[in-house]
């Protein structure tokens, strides 16, 4: 079987992942983003700070776990 295409693909420069390449790693970012609004939402930061923050750094540690299981291995680069 040969490999599947990484949803995200590692950053140039630094640590981390840059845009989406495939469809599904864009589905992910766009999840992320209704997650996160609707955080907001439902811990409202004004009223609620400490569940808003732990909403997301929630949604963060997911959204960096996924990228570290779809995406290419990250690593300090600086430059190809």
């Amino acid at each position: 079987m040969s490999n599947p295409r990484p949803w995200f693909k590692a950053k140039t420069y630094g640590w981390g992942w840059g845009p989406a390449t495939t469809w599904q790693g864009w589905l992910v970012y766009a999840c992320f983003i209704a997650l996160l609004a609707g955080s907001a939402v439902l811990f409202r930061p004004d009223r609620d700070p400490l569940g808003f923050a732990l909403a997301v750094a929630g949604l963060c540690a997911a959204l960096v776990g996924i990228c570290l299981l779809k995406g290419e291995k990250p690593g300090w680069r600086w430059g190809r």
